[in-house]
């Protein structure tokens, strides 16, 4: 039996396609790190976007990144009328200097006559001068055929008429697009493989997905499955309207579930995979966005066990609940706390903590405060650093670091003398440190949409002087910052939650309940830093 493996071959359009999010615009440093970390992940081809279509993409390709990745330039096919030696667009591509050239043209006959305005026949004439001038040119060539899964439905033989007048001029890469995102997988996988028995090899195919129906990643394994043998997707799922199809979930899937696993070879490494999560990460920092909860694979809560019964099943063995040790892609498993929770999550999560506690009693006695924590409006579903630091003064294991004395904040709405209406936040913190007393003071002023809110000076105020701990929290990062009312009414208990971020790559979440928004904010901000402290193994000074 051959164990030789089909190459599968995997081409990221985050830098171009992924742009096109509402929301999302790269800068040039920002591109460049994006794509380093491409190339570290493993991705065949990157796409850096279309030369000349904007100032970034220009100045991108000027410089372009030094990559093991085929670096490749995106445009379209020539315009009628006018000869592809001559058309300045398709020029202004490969003057690019890619290795590679991807153009796009229509293979949808309603879009050539009505979005186009040409003839049927031009179409096919602009495809295939398109192509024979790139390949001249020695580039490689692939051919984004835009609407192809609502073309072939519409009108078949002058779909597969415009693969293959770009197949027959030299072009190395068919890629079937599913422009609008509206096909299923059933029909992605019975039109590929009509394309196939055309004549075009599935060595020779591609798939480009868009997830209007949320089947982007379906409909791309369902065109790998009928023999095409290029995916391509974004980082995070990131593209126009709804999305493209997302390689933090394709690319885990090609190289661990079968009979991917066994039949495809991706070039990606197993150290690469590793690091998936950190990617995915790093792109959401770029974006300024909190990394979506329930991703698959990558996302925080992809490995979180909350109820009882499985936490108990994990402890036994962490396959009765999940289909991949987490570890694989970078990810970690999380047993939240909440009053759904029983002594099995409750003991799984202390021993992550490093805590061994085996006594009923003391399990008891933590899992106790912790619903009746709950019961007044806390959440430790997501904030593990608090339910952390709770679990601790159960058990008498809290180091005493330093005490808060009293805190002051004020919020005043006034003119400035430009005559801008601001918000100037003012915040004193006093702390006891070793009988030592540290007053710290911040201010925040917030005009036009800027982050200097009362949060903002309190987080300042909190971390300005805690003596010795300074150094110790000087990487802390706030990231994220939610609110939640928990009652109606004017009286009603705010629960705030934090999520800070280290130099070491840590994340963690801390909440804080109370009438007053402040007074919550401040609650989980000072466990932000007490957990740190706790972490990093600060030595307890206490206060006296």
């Amino acid at each position: 039996m051959s164990t030789t493996k089909d190459r599968l071959y995997l081409y990221d359009t985050t830098l171009r396609d992924g742009q096109q999010t509402q929301g999302v615009q790269f800068s040039t440093p920002e591109k460049h790190m994006i794509a380093e970390a491409l190339d570290h992940l493993g991705v065949d081809y990157i796409e850096g976007g279309w030369p000349g279509a904007n100032p970034t993409d220009s100045e991108f390709f000027a410089e372009p990144p030094k990559t093991r990745a085929t670096f490749t330039a995106f445009g379209m096919t020539k315009r009628a009328g006018r000869s592809a030696e001559n058309d300045e667009v398709l020029a202004g591509v490969l003057n690019a200097g890619t290795k590679a050239v991807c153009l796009v043209g229509k293979t949808h006959d309603f879009h050539v006559t009505t979005a186009l305005g040409i003839t049927l026949d031009q179409n096919i004439d602009n495809i295939a001068k398109s192509f024979a001038h790139v390949v001249k040119e020695g580039r490689e060539a692939l051919f984004d055929a835009e609407h192809f899964f609502d073309g072939y439905k519409a009108n078949p033989d002058y779909a597969l008429a415009c693969l293959t007048a770009a197949y027959d001029n030299g072009a190395r890469w068919i890629v079937l697009c599913d422009t609008n995102g509206g096909t299923l997988p059933g029909e992605v996988y019975q039109i590929t493989l009509k394309v196939i028995e055309s004549g075009i090899p599935g060595t020779h195919l591609g798939i480009h997905t868009h997830d209007d129906t949320g089947n982007a990643v379906a409909n791309s394994l369902a065109a790998v499955n009928a023999g095409a043998r290029q995916v391509q997707g974004t980082l995070n799922g990131l593209g126009e309207r709804c999305g493209n199809a997302n390689l933090t979930t394709l690319i885990p899937t090609f190289l661990l579930k079968e009979p991917y696993r066994s039949t495809l070879d991706t070039g990606v490494s197993e150290a690469a995979l590793g690091d998936l999560v950190k990617v995915s990460r790093m792109l959401d920092d770029i974006l300024n966005r909190v990394p979506l909860r329930s991703s698959p694979y990558v996302g925080a809560s992809a490995f979180a066990h909350k109820a009882g019964l499985h936490a108990s099943a994990i402890l036994k063995d962490p396959t009765t609940y999940e289909h991949i040790p987490p570890e694989i892609v970078g990810n970690a498993r999380i047993v939240p706390m909440s009053n759904q929770a029983g002594q099995s999550n409750l003991r799984s999560r202390l021993a992550d903590m490093g805590l061994d506690v085996s006594t009923k009693a003391d399990l008891g006695r933590i899992l106790d405060r912790i619903k009746e924590r709950e019961a007044e409006g806390y959440s430790y579903d997501t904030a593990q650093a608090s339910f952390e630091l709770e679990a601790r003064r159960e058990l008498g294991l809290m180091p005493a670091f330093f005490e808060v004395e009293r805190y002051r904040a004020t919020v005043e709405r006034r003119k400035d003398a430009k005559g801008r209406v601001i918000h100037l936040s003012e915040v004193t913190v006093v702390v006891n440190i070793a009988g030592e007393r540290h007053l710290s003071v911040s201010e925040g002023i917030m005009a036009d949409g800027s982050d200097g809110g009362p949060v903002n000076a309190l987080s300042k105020a909190l971390v300005k002087d805690l003596g010795p701990y300074s150094d110790l929290i000087s990487d802390m990062e706030l990231v994220d910052f939610k609110v939640r009312i928990t009652n109606g009414g004017t009286e009603a208990r705010t629960r705030v939650i934090i999520d800070h971020e280290d130099t070491l790559g840590r994340r963690w979440s801390t909440v804080g309940v109370s009438s007053n928004i402040i007074d919550a904010s401040f609650e989980a901000l000072l466990d932000a830093v007490l957990w740190k402290l706790t972490r990093d193994g600060a030595q307890a000074l206490g206060a006296e």
